[in-house]
């Protein structure tokens, strides 16, 4: 599924690791990374891996901490919106294509297996 999804973001030069990372600063506002990662299920390194070229590209911005200048706050830039916006018809057009592929049982147990491993 990750292939059918990157391929559909790759117009819009993001994998669908970034696109997710991206919404999830979107629901959550500025976050720190320790958190981001928390929400995101990964681990503090590799969320660190994949907001590197999400800050290159200038999709988010990286800041100490207003409380403590060691923590790193992540916040989506205006481009990142931006980039959220033009990638969101290629996702929806990828979920569309897996859920006509895939039984929704099938997607159902697979979501409850990933949230009882996080």
């Amino acid at each position: 599924m990750t292939t059918t999804y990157d391929a559909a973001l790759r117009p819009v030069g993001l994998r669908v690791t970034q696109f997710a990372i991206l919404r999830l600063l979107q629901r959550l506002g500025p976050t720190p990374v320790t958190r981001l990662a928390a929400e995101a299920a990964l681990e503090r390194t590799t969320m660190g891996r994949n907001l590197d070229p999400l800050e290159r590209r200038g999709l988010v911005r990286i800041a100490p901490g207003a409380a403590d200048a060691r923590e790193r706050v992540v916040v989506l830039t205006e481009a990142g919106g931006e980039a959220i916006a033009a990638a969101t018809p290629y996702w929806r057009d990828a979920q569309a294509r897996i859920n006509a592929r895939v039984e929704p049982a099938a997607v159902a147990a697979l979501a409850d297996a990933l949230t009882s491993v996080s």
